[in-house]
């Protein structure tokens, strides 16, 4: 009997068969779906996804691995795509980085990213961070690594010391991460795409190239990334940040004109609604389970 293909096996298989790997955000488990739809192979939960749309709170290590679990379980119930997903710090010292790992494995996602920043950290492309000790930092992983009930589940390790301490320094901390153990690295905020090359040949494991906009790191292309060996392109709320600035012109559309008929044309139909959702089979069932009741009524 062959094994189960599990959630990490099929991020691992993904990182291989499409270099650079596209990984794109989904904010809720309607954009998995649609992200899926489209064919990617893998989809992302952002920490700063879940702590401002889910929360309405800004991304400053406020929200908790249950707010985390609670929207991976809801993505990994309807979506079959490998789930990454952004656990901060690991939520703590490292018996609550171990619990990090297994709560998250039980929940079905692929992996996580653990980062090296301080407890009370900040957004990766923000000024002002700061970072732990790299032996810390190597414990966490160490730690990670150890909690793991599914060898296949993904270690990604990142680093915040490119912005603080320089090239060299975070070289130095991602190749001791993956000499703990990290399966992967995420260099944060890199601003040179050469940096991505030294990365890659110093830890010899798949770099991800984190391409969020309005950051720090230029929004490199794929073929840009594939002459410096990434293994992951990450946009992590790309389609978040579209999706808030077309409600918050339709919030203002129908304030000012009291009608929403300017803005109707910018809407997802009912029609592709309902085919993303494949609402139409829940009520096809939903017709057969009453014609069964119908036909057992005693008459």
């Amino acid at each position: 009997m062959s094994a189960a293909v599990t959630p990490g096996t099929k991020l691992r298989e993904a990182v291989k068969a499409e270099p650079p790997l596209q990984i794109v955000g989904a904010i809720n488990a309607y954009h998995a779906r649609m992200a899926e739809r489209t064919g990617y192979r893998a989809v992302y939960l952002s920490g700063g996804g879940v702590a401002a749309g889910s929360l309405g709170m800004p991304d400053l290590g406020i929200s908790t691995l249950d707010d985390v679990l609670t929207d991976v379980r809801r993505i990994t119930d309807v979506c079959s795509l490998p789930l990454l997903v952004d656990a901060d710090t690991g939520f703590g010292g490292a018996f609550n980085i171990a619990r990090t790992i297994r709560s998250l494995t039980k929940a079905g996602a692929a992996g996580c990213h653990i980062e090296d920043q301080v407890q009370a950290k900040r957004c990766g492309h923000r000024p002002g961070k700061q970072i732990v000790p790299s032996e810390e930092m190597v414990d966490r992983i160490k730690a990670a690594v150890d909690a793991r009930t599914d060898p296949s589940f993904v270690i990604m390790a990142r680093t915040d010391a490119l912005a603080s301490e320089g090239l060299q320094a975070a070289l130095d901390r991602a190749a001791a991460c993956a000499e703990a153990g990290a399966d992967m690295i995420f260099p944060e905020a890199v601003r040179e795409l050469e940096h991505y090359r030294a990365f890659a040949e110093r830890t010899r494991v798949p770099i991800l190239a984190n391409l969020t906009e309005f950051g720090a790191t230029p929004l490199f292309t794929l073929d840009e990334l594939r002459t410096v060996h990434v293994g992951l392109a990450l946009y992590p709320l790309s389609a978040f940040r579209a999706a808030n600035a077309a409600a918050l012109r339709v919030y203002e559309t129908i304030r000012r004109d009291g009608t929403q008929r300017a803005v109707v044309d910018t809407m997802q139909t009912r029609a592709e609604l309902y085919d993303f959702l494949d609402y139409y089979s829940y009520e096809q069932k939903l017709d057969e389970l009453f014609a069964k009741e119908q036909t057992n009524e005693p008459s």
